[in-house]
């Protein structure tokens, strides 16, 4: 792998994993669930020493809350590359910033 993982991909990876659209509220709950996980492990600043030790660190726990962020997007059928560009122009206009957001990266 070289590093480089793109979230069209993360959500197509996820939806042929797991897609149960009749779980919304699984979905939902698990995501609630694993935000309190990551807010434990911040708390207690438990941060993996490597790559293959990360259960119950605040690596594990971001991809979690990302993955159901990503679970949820896709029952809703919601790009979120698009959204994020989108999210990204609503926020230059309000909070103006010289720092752009960059296409196809």
């Amino acid at each position: 792998m070289d590093g480089k993982i793109s979230i069209k991909y993360l959500q197509s990876y996820i939806k042929a994993k797991d897609y149960h659209p009749e779980l919304e509220k699984d979905y939902f709950l698990k995501l609630a669930e694993e935000v309190g996980e990551l807010s434990r492990a911040m708390r207690k600043g438990l941060k993996a020493s490597d790559d293959s030790n990360i259960e119950g660190t605040l690596d594990e726990e971001l991809w979690d809350v990302i993955y159901y962020v990503l679970a949820i997007a896709n029952l809703y059928d919601i790009d979120l590359e698009q959204v994020i560009k989108a999210k990204d122009d609503l926020n230059q206009r309000r909070y103006p910033s010289a720092v752009e957001f960059e296409v196809n990266r």
